[in-house]
């Protein structure tokens, strides 16, 4: 559906020239004569635009906006004034009115201002939906609405349920841990304890007394008896991170307690079982691993009962804006800031990126902008220089697939707002008529127009 406009003057002739040149927009046009009706118009229609007279009898153009904004708070509204009162519009936006244009009017104005007003609209209403959307969300939940990352949640479900171990791979970054808080909580353990060990970050001796634990005096400094986290995780869940960093010795070790269930702690002679689920990741391919030796292919078959693969950021785009409203959020929270939303251009810069860090580095550049925001939007300004540099500012990006009609659409409306409205030059710029422009408006708006190409 078309944005609406709703034309607030008392002369008839300026309402009925502001429809035609919205119309040829492909906006909606709502007419009123005064105040009063076009609030009777707003609380039955809610138009997404109010374009009004600053001076009008009864209800002057400031006080209709101030009622308007009082039934409906999101509404964007523009004030058509006369040269002496521009000081009057100027205190008008301090109040809340989005723009002001001085008349007598002309087209490329109020056409350029009409579209910036919609898009703001458009912008602050796609945050309130992610914010919605976020709010229905565990936020222990990956974050993701895209096709890949729907079908690994799918596939998550499935096997969350069962006791088999889990693998998974994925470049750093991706949320492999999110992903085995998921499973663990969406499974028949998830009353008893999720104990996660990196086994990247740990030297063998201390690695073994991690996941095993060790008797007083096995080693140095070993002066009292200390559990493992296999005994820690007893009736749970046991999470491997980067597991193909564990040495070919510990791996043996390891393997048995797969297989048979049992263990003996650092030190110790006696024989413990193991009621554990295993989950287990890696950011490096684990065939590869196996062939170089880094990792037993025996143990890889025992983790790769089930293999879930966590796609890489760049390959999940769609899923950029509500990772990053999620975000927004939760460090707005934490750092007591007042930000509430992402601007078009900070938003269109952060999809163009390619996120080499995936979502731990989409997180961190969030938590940099709030920290640095002193407004309630962040801008391209608070981005770090690597984002705002990531594509020109003009640029369009298409998703490979994209319909050449939703292309189309995008270059033309982009190339109309470049021009500011001017059908002329963004016909000249496009290399098509102006008369293309026309029709394929014509067409969007949902009439019969022609469908053939350029003349």
């Amino acid at each position: 559906m078309s944005p609406r406009v709703l034309v607030v003057d008392d002369e008839a002739a300026n309402r009925s020239a502001l429809e035609r040149i919205l119309a040829r927009e492909g906006l909606g046009v709502l007419q009123a004569a005064d105040a009063r009706a076009a609030l009777e118009l707003i609380r039955r229609e809610a138009p997404d635009l109010l374009l009004t007279d600053l001076k009008m009898p009864g209800m002057s153009g400031l006080d209709l906006m101030r009622a308007a904004k009082a039934i409906d708070p999101t509404l964007e509204v523009i004030l058509m004034t006369a040269f002496g009162t521009v000081e009057t519009a100027v205190e008008a936006m301090k109040d809340g009115a989005y723009d002001f244009v001085t008349k007598p009017l002309r087209r490329a104005e109020i056409v350029a201002a009409t579209r910036k007003a919609l898009e703001k609209r458009a912008l602050v209403q796609e945050n309130h939906a992610l914010r919605a959307e976020l709010g229905r969300a565990n936020p222990e939940d990956l974050v993701g609405r895209s096709a890949p990352m729907r079908a690994l949640l799918d596939e998550a479900r499935q096997v969350a349920d069962s006791t088999a171990s889990v693998l998974l791979c994925g470049e750093s970054g991706t949320g492999k841990g999110k992903l085995a808080k998921h499973i663990h909580a969406a499974s028949p353990r998830r009353a008893k304890r999720l104990v996660t060990v990196n086994c990247g970050a740990l030297a063998e001796g201390l690695l073994e007394s991690e996941l095993f634990g060790h008797e007083a005096g096995a080693f140095t400094g070993a002066a009292g008896r200390r559990e493992g986290r296999f005994e820690l995780a007893q009736g749970g869940t046991l999470f491997l991170d980067e597991v193909t960093e564990m040495s070919p010795a510990l791996q043996v070790k390891l393997l048995r307690v797969l297989q048979d269930g049992e263990f003996e702690r650092v030190g110790g002679s006696r024989t413990l079982t193991a009621d554990v689920r295993v989950l287990a990741a890696t950011n490096r391919e684990p065939e590869e691993a196996v062939k170089q030796g880094v990792l037993r292919e025996d143990l890889y078959y025992r983790l790769n009962v089930i293999r879930l693969d966590l796609p890489p950021l760049r390959d999940r785009a769609d899923d950029v804006p509500l990772l990053a409203m999620h975000f927004l959020r939760l460090h707005a929270a934490r750092d007591g800031r007042a930000v509430q939303g992402i601007s078009a251009e900070a938003l269109d810069a952060l999809c163009r990126y390619r996120w080499p860090g995936n979502v731990r580095e989409l997180e961190n550049v969030l938590q940099r902008a709030v920290v640095l925001c002193r407004t309630e939007m962040i801008e391209l300004g608070h981005l770090p220089p690597v984002l705002r540099g990531a594509a020109p500012a003009d640029a369009l990006c298409f998703a490979v697939g994209t319909p050449l009609k939703q292309i189309e659409r995008r270059m033309i409306e982009a190339t109309l707002r470049q021009a500011e409205g001017d059908k002329v030059l963004a016909a000249q710029l496009l290399g098509i008529t102006p008369r293309t422009i026309y029709r394929r408006e014509a067409e969007w708006r949902g009439e019969n127009a022609d469908e053939d190409g350029e003349d």
